[in-house]
């Protein structure tokens, strides 16, 4: 911090001639402001995202596939245990994983002392959430309907993005009521709650049914530190990584074994303090700074090279910007409204059915999650997906983004 000297006016109580310092901010305290809001992992994310769109599509582009295929191995007694991956999978496999245990710390917290401790609290989102992934996998499956193959990428649309969506409301500030921002939270934390089910049970290759046991000894152990009481998170992590390697080894997608570790985490403490609460604060910072937008460099990077606005057209790509934009739209704002007319919940306090609208389009910015689902869909089959998936995630996210700022920016009557 540098001080610098300034004169300072003679007023009462004041001696004449007497010299006062004033701070003055420094570059230092700019960043760690920028850092602390709570729109900058949305901006960092985007940043990393047109960096990604960047390399791919300049003379620099061999550069970025060969980054993303840099080599990466762990070998733990000889040969005993070998994991051996490109760049782009150790970060898909296993920092995803690390945000994966923050998403399993977040429900964990809602679910237990946050908005979806009560029923009445949680019926509202809960719905909502689950209409926001029905309505976009229909709308992808009318589209695709047919064609086998790309009918495996149903599940893309249905994932909304809560960096970008929550980045978003947070810079139209006191434009969106603080009840709506509480909705979009729950319903964005449901809906990683149901990708995480649809990965699990569809998305699960060839089944090593001796690794899956050993991951479930690892739960039972998980299960036993937590009704034993222990508090000590570093326990906790170990174990979580053994299964992670068990979870890898058995078919199932790795990044489960990090929502399962989550789950037993303590969320009861003294003071108010519990190791997952103390978890979820350290982690976030490396995870929206560190592993998102390294998940977006590495995932995001398409050649635009040869493509045409036809491109847009094929039926992967449409359905899932259909999905997004339209699915999400109509699915979250169509069952808000239906439960509100019915009389099973409330509407969100102090919210216009406009604003309501806005919040419902931004659900509809899937980016990581429908890019994390859309590089399992495909896997094995022929013919090139990663081109159409890229797009339609890229072309929803974005509209979906846009579409929804400008609606909720506009002041209600």
């Amino acid at each position: 911090m540098v001080q610098c000297p300034e004169q300072k006016q003679d007023g009462p109580g004041s001696q004449p001639g007497s010299v006062t310092t004033r701070s003055q901010p420094s570059v230092f305290d700019g960043i760690k402001r920028f850092f602390a809001a709570p729109t900058a992992g949305g901006i960092v994310l985007a940043l990393a995202t047109v960096a990604a769109l960047i390399f791919s599509n300049s003379p620099w582009a061999p550069l970025y596939v060969a980054f993303d295929q840099i080599p990466g191995e762990v070998r733990i007694g000889g040969d005993w245990l070998v994991l051996a991956k490109p760049l782009q999978v150790w970060v898909n496999d296993l920092w995803m994983a690390v945000f994966f245990f923050l998403v399993g710390l977040e429900i964990k917290r809602e679910f237990v002392h946050g908005e979806l401790s009560r029923p009445a609290q949680a019926a509202l989102p809960a719905v909502a959430a689950l209409g926001g992934m029905a309505l976009p996998a229909l709308i992808y499956v009318a589209i695709n309907w047919g064609d086998p193959a790309a009918l495996r990428g149903w599940a893309i649309p249905a994932a909304t993005d809560i960096a970008f969506a929550i980045g978003i409301v947070m810079l139209l500030g006191p434009r969106v009521p603080p009840s709506l921002k509480v909705f979009l939270t729950a319903v964005a934390i449901i809906d990683d709650l149901g990708a995480i089910a649809v990965i699990a049970v569809f998305y699960t290759a060839q089944l090593s049914l001796a690794m899956l046991g050993a991951a479930a000894a690892c739960l039972v152990l998980l299960a036993l530190l937590n009704r034993a009481g222990v508090r000590r998170a570093d326990l906790y992590i170990v174990i979580g990584l053994v299964m992670w390697v068990c979870v890898l080894k058995s078919g199932v997608h790795a990044t489960l074994a990090g929502v399962a570790t989550a789950l037993f985490i303590p969320s009861d403490g003294e003071d108010g303090h519990s190791p997952a609460e103390a978890l979820e604060h350290g982690l976030h910072p490396w995870v929206a700074f560190g592993v998102l937008p390294m998940f977006a460099f590495a995932n995001a990077g398409v050649s635009l090279a040869g493509l045409s606005w036809s491109d847009l057209l094929q039926p992967v790509s449409l359905g899932i910007t259909a999905g997004l934009v339209v699915g999400k739209t109509l699915g979250v704002f169509g069952c808000v409204w239906a439960m509100v007319r019915l009389g099973w919940a409330s509407a969100p306090a102090g919210a216009s059915w406009g604003q309501v609208f806005g919040v419902s389009v931004l659900c509809g910015i899937g980016f990581t999650m429908s890019l994390f689902i859309g590089g399992l869909a495909f896997v094995g089959l022929p013919g090139d997906h990663d081109t159409p998936v890229k797009l339609g995630v890229l072309c929803g996210s974005v509209l979906s983004g846009v579409l929804g700022a400008l609606l909720l920016a506009r002041r209600p009557r």
